[in-house]
């Protein structure tokens, strides 16, 4: 499927961050909307659990096509009214690579109800993004998104090889297969993810669906190339995301060479060949503090399409951000104090990892001291090869001790944050731990978040997306 996109796409960040009311708004407005599908089987559930209270999710199961299986997502986690408050959500199930049914009728229901509620009221297209490198609910992920319309699928944080033809396959209905990174895994060992949508119909008929826009995110040309060469199935276009971006950077190349305060340096050899690009002949949008009149005339005199915008959209007002953290963020940037720090360690996943300075979440030193190290959502583990020939997986930033028992080596766990559960914790949606505190968010941002007073009125904290886009197209 090909279609035209427009010169702004919204950025897929965070858990909820890009939910679905802020895709829903961009793309009505058109612009492409995108949601995050990182983790969405959890924010379902979670939404659920806490009474999905304007009916949202349950308006959306209505129009599953596969009614079983909507009402038994339905079932196990949706509370008329809401839990107590103080009661904790229910304890994910860790993703697996031998089929576990019941995780995938999750990840699917999860994000078609996400796509779905995005494009309620409009026919404009909507995009989805997602992380590589968190692979095991990839292909039932994917075919949710694709069973809601899904025009555009947007994939950074790895190597992205495989998705072309998963798409390609789970398009028709027909079983798809994604290789699955193992550590010590030799190319013998059976590391194959295997996903077949006909065991999920249940008698129905399914709907005809079309295959969406794939477009990678790289942070160098030589990646374009490979990616070309190398999948099974079509390449659309490219986002081009530099280290100024937020979320996962690319590790800069060669040695990693820190500040005096512990960032990455990044030099000549990070940047993207644009010249390159161009000669490859399809459609790229740059990203990382190109959200700005300048940087969108930037990118198109480079001959780009246009631009990938994150930070901005982030914290404007229909985003899943909590209202708190978002206007405090804002709050610093129109004072001159904000602070992003490329934080080398921070990310169980070894990339670098766009940490915004706020009080009262992990980036605040005594903050992080105190969490008791805990992995429960386990989104970001590793997955290894144990002694007897089975997977194992293991976190950096779980209990020291057990990640030790696995195999991990001591200088990995320093650091580390679970991002996991604060990145739900950014949307209001943190777990309840046992000392009946939340926990504490993580949030991330680009560079650009020292430049978001261009969309607001006066000393107002609260913008719109309709405001970031109508000051970015002047």
């Amino acid at each position: 499927m090909h279609i035209s996109l427009p010169k702004i796409i919204q950025g897929g960040m965070g858990v909820g961050v890009s939910h679905w009311h802020l895709a829903q708004t961009v793309s009505c407005i058109g612009q492409l909307g995108v949601v995050s599908g990182t983790g969405l089987d959890q924010v379902l559930a979670r939404r659920l659990q806490d009474g999905d209270p304007e009916g949202n999710c349950r308006r959306a199961l209505e129009h599953f096509p596969f009614p079983h299986m909507a009402k038994r997502v339905l079932d196990m986690f949706f509370i008329p009214g809401g839990k107590p408050s103080a009661t904790p959500y229910k304890t994910a199930t860790p993703a697996v690579i031998r089929n576990h049914h019941w995780l995938d009728e999750i990840y699917i229901v999860a994000n078609y109800v996400e796509v779905f509620l995005a494009r309620e009221g409009h026919s404009n297209p909507v995009g989805i993004n997602y992380l590589e490198k968190i692979q095991l609910p990839h292909l039932p992920s994917m075919y949710g998104a694709m069973l809601a319309g899904v025009a555009v699928v947007i994939m950074g944080a790895g190597i992205p090889v495989e998705v072309p033809r998963a798409l390609d396959l789970l398009s028709r209905h027909e079983a798809a297969t994604y290789p699955i990174h193992v550590t010590g895994a030799t190319p013998e060992a059976d590391c194959l993810r295997v996903f077949d949508p006909s065991v999920f119909m249940e008698g129905v008929t399914p709907p005809v669906l079309s295959r969406p826009t794939f477009l990678p995110i790289i942070s160098s040309d030589s990646l374009a190339t490979m990616l070309l060469r190398r999948s099974g199935g079509s390449v659309d276009g490219f986002v081009i995301e530099g280290p100024k971006a937020g979320g996962h950077n690319a590790p800069p190349r060669g040695p990693m060479r820190l500040t005096e305060d512990g960032q990455p340096i990044y030099g000549p050899r990070d940047v993207v060949k644009l010249d390159a690009m161009r000669k490859i002949g399809l459609p790229f949008w740059l990203a990382g503090t190109y959200g700005s009149p300048e940087g969108l005339r930037e990118a198109l005199a480079e001959g780009a399409s246009g631009i990938q915008v994150g930070t901005a959209f982030a914290l404007c007002a229909e985003s899943g951000m909590a209202p708190e953290f978002r206007r405090a963020l804002v709050g610093k940037a129109l004072a001159g104090q904000a602070r992003v720090k490329t934080d080398p360690v921070a990310s169980p996943t070894g990339f670098p990892f766009k940490v915004a300075q706020l009080e009262g979440t992990l980036s605040e030193d005594g903050i992080f001291d105190k969490r008791c190290k805990v992995c429960n959502i386990g989104y970001l583990r590793e997955a290894y090869l144990k002694e007897n020939g089975t997977v194992g997986f293991r976190c950096p930033a779980e209990p020291v001790a057990a990640f030790l028992a696995k195999g991990g080596k001591l200088e990995e766990t320093v650091g580390r944050k679970c991002i996991c559960n604060g990145l739900f914790a950014n949307i209001g949606l943190g777990q309840i731990l046992p000392s009946g505190e939340r926990e504490p968010g993580i949030v991330t941002l680009g560079d650009d978040v020292v430049n978001v007073g261009q969309f607001c009125s006066g000393n107002s904290v609260d913008y719109s997306a309709t405001d970031v886009v109508r000051v970015i197209l002047g």
